[in-house]
């Protein structure tokens, strides 16, 4: 399951923010949202963005759906990780954090 989701890697900012917020299962307004406030309102995703994001996630099978919630015109699809894409996230953590260690410590070394 690593090798395939290494084929993702590196993520964009917002790519990494949706797959992030759907760690519970989530609709569309509920993701900008998370997204929005993650990213102190740097990343704003518009709805075309989202669901243009969310339907190559699902295609990816990063994500599947996890049901509706509502009722009637209010009816809401909600969407949530797979395993492989829970995995990618992970592993894009770790690279986030792996040059983020390495920057401090370029930067500790130089006395910047």
């Amino acid at each position: 399951m690593q090798s395939d989701a290494n084929k993702f890697i590196p993520l964009t900012e917002a790519t990494f923010l949706i797959l992030a917020s759907l760690t519970t299962p989530k609709h569309g307004y509920a993701i900008m949202q998370d997204v929005s406030v993650w990213s102190e309102g740097k990343t704003k995703l518009g709805p075309g963005t989202l669901y243009g994001a969310l339907t190559k996630l699902l295609d990816q099978k990063l994500i599947e759906r996890a049901g509706e919630t509502g009722t009637g015109d209010e009816r809401r699809k909600e969407y949530v990780l797979t395993a492989i894409g829970r995995r990618l996230v992970e592993m894009e953590c770790e690279r986030l954090e792996a040059a983020a260690r390495l920057g401090r410590k370029l930067l500790d070394r130089r006395g910047v």
